[in-house]
């Protein structure tokens, strides 16, 4: 019975024990052609002196090892690997060939970080690289133009004008209500991504009142519950219930009283909490004016001095939404885009139709210059041209002297043109009415009376 083999004891030579091969070299694999051992180990051949006989490559029948072949370049190769046909770049800095060759992918920005930094470095040596660099950097901006990151305003119309168009609504929102979507819309979707911060962020409105420009300091949670006060306006005129309930005298006050009692009373603290009631509000009142057919859009909403049917205070509402998400957007530096052209002209147009008895109210408290001729009503007068440029423009003729006299191009004593953003902006208070007009021409006085007449239209 035979044990174990002592330590440094000569393994047996017999052809039955099993054998454990040494490691093979990469060649190993190819025929014995008498210069290898058969155990894989390289056998050297005869040598003359101390030098080993050159092989004959000529008359070796060996094909060439896979490792010696040219290889094409990986996938995913550099574009430096590429220019180089494939070879190992040399330490150092690239030459001014390959760097040459990276200019078209530096001005793609297809680089790498490494590639970039070198070309980069390369431009603030070689004048020559860096004209070229210059000229396909601005052939590239000329492939595509810059776009903003901010959606544009008119996709939302187009997105609903396609999908109505292949499957209309059972009940349609009405064309009078469409402005007050729009921006209802625009303004939840600014306010969807808004942390605590922007929620507090202060925001200062502006409004006109008399001949001077005033201001109330608040936050983004102050203003939207503003834009929920006065849209209960609207709420209660239709049956609805208010979301925050008032005194029975604020709530039968104009907007300034029902913000003040709103901000006053809300049984929430006014920070992002109050977007879902404000959201709610808004869908049910389009809910409620979609259902409600053509018969409402001549009731009666009362803003405490005065009355508007319901088809203007929607519009009158959407003007407000665009203003205070402006105001919004500012507060956060945000940029926020204008109304479509068409739901801009609507809110140009309500402003024309209002103006004639705002200033005829600023006559009779002695803020406006006299009438120079009273007229009966539906009798020519003298008006005032407004020309309104850029989207949602237009013209309208103001009568001065009467509110119900007919403004005519035949009685037109002065002509004031302002652009339909600028316009806008004037009758929000946001804009002195010594700064707003453009363009001016005929009689002073009566330029100047408009003018301080579409600020006035501004309210907090």
């Amino acid at each position: 019975m035979s044990g174990p083999l002592e330590q440094g004891e000569p393994a047996p030579d017999d052809d039955n024990t099993p054998r454990i091969p040494a490691p093979r070299a990469a060649g190993d694999d190819l025929p014995n052609d008498g210069r290898r051992g058969g155990s894989g180990a390289f056998v050297p051949g005869p040598r003359e002196g101390n030098r080993f006989p050159a092989p004959d490559h000529d008359t070796d029948p060996r094909p060439a090892p896979e490792a010696d072949r040219e290889q094409p370049p990986a996938k995913g190769a550099s574009a430096e690997s590429a220019a180089t046909g494939g070879a190992r770049p040399v330490s150092g800095a690239p030459s001014h060939t390959v760097l040459k060759s990276l200019l078209g992918a530096w001005a793609l920005a297809a680089c790498s970080a490494e590639e970039t930094d070198a070309v980069e470095a390369h431009l603030t040596e070689c004048a020559p690289c860096a004209d070229e660099a210059l000229r396909l950097r601005d052939a590239v901006g000329l492939l595509q133009a810059e776009r903003s990151l901010d959606l544009d305003p008119l996709l939302r119309s187009r997105v609903l004008e396609t999908c109505l168009g292949r499957r209309p609504a059972r009940i349609p929102v009405p064309l009078w209500a469409a402005p007050y979507d729009a921006e209802a819309a625009r303004l939840d979707a600014l306010l969807n991504d808004f942390g605590d911060a922007e929620w507090h962020a202060p925001v200062r409105l502006k409004w006109f009142e008399r001949d001077r420009q005033t201001s109330r300091r608040t936050t983004v949670a102050g203003v939207i519950g503003h834009l929920m006060a006065v849209d209960a306006l609207l709420a209660t005129a239709l049956g609805l219930e208010e979301p925050v309930p008032l005194d029975p005298e604020d709530a039968a006050a104009g907007p300034t009283a029902r913000t003040e009692a709103l901000w006053r009373t809300a049984p929430y603290p006014l920070t992002r909490t109050v977007r879902e009631p404000w959201r709610e509000q808004s869908h049910t009142l389009l809910r409620t004016v979609s259902f409600a057919g053509r018969g409402a859009a001549e009731l009666g909403v009362s803003y405490g001095e005065f009355t508007l049917p319901l088809q203007d205070a929607m519009l009158d509402r959407a003007f407000e939404c665009w203003i205070h998400a402006g105001d919004i957007a500012d507060a956060v530096d945000y940029p926020y885009d204008p109304p479509s052209g068409a739901h801009l002209h609507r809110m140009i147009d309500l402003a024309a139709r209002v103006l004639p008895a705002t200033l005829a109210g600023r006559r009779r408290a002695g803020l406006a210059s006299p009438a120079r001729g009273l007229v009966t009503a539906g009798s020519p007068g003298r008006s005032l041209r407004l020309e309104i440029e850029g989207a949602g423009g237009g013209d309208w003729h103001i009568p001065l002297d009467s509110p119900a006299a007919l403004a005519s191009p035949e009685h037109e004593v002065a002509h004031v043109a302002l652009d339909g953003v600028e316009f806008c902006r004037l009758a929000a208070g946001h804009v002195p009415p010594q700064e707003a007009a453009v363009g001016q021409l005929g009689d002073r006085e009566a330029i100047s009376d408009v003018l301080f007449a579409a600020a006035s239209l501004s309210r907090l």
